[in-house]
């Protein structure tokens, strides 16, 4: 994990609405799925490779902790390092919402 949170931004779409689905509560793998599938109000889905391919990702570089199976599901959390890394994207994305705002006023 990099010191600095803003290294590893922009986050891509997959990564940010697994991490934003872990923000509130551990989850197993379904769970993240049916999280995302709320956040985005379906307009967002992930399939298990990107899923399982993106947390096994997030997991080495210390941003999601797999946590003990409960049978045979597999719990994950975020770290505070994910957290920082989530709170700094949300700072970006912020930014470039006001900007676009200002830039196409009435459409925003």
């Amino acid at each position: 994990m990099p010191a600095d949170p803003d290294d590893l931004l922009p986050l891509a779409p997959a990564t940010l609405h697994i991490l934003l689905a872990l923000a509130a509560d551990d989850l197993h793998g379904y769970g993240i799925m049916q999280e995302v599938l709320r956040q985005s109000e379906g307009r967002y889905r992930l399939g298990p490779g990107t899923l399982y391919d993106n947390l096994a990702r997030l997991v080495r570089e210390g941003l999601v902790i797999e946590r003990e199976q409960q049978g045979r599901r597999k719990y994950y959390r975020l770290s505070a390092s994910g957290r920082r890394v989530l709170a700094a994207e949300i700072a970006r994305l912020e930014t470039v919402v006001r900007d676009a705002k200002v830039l196409l006023p009435g459409r925003a």
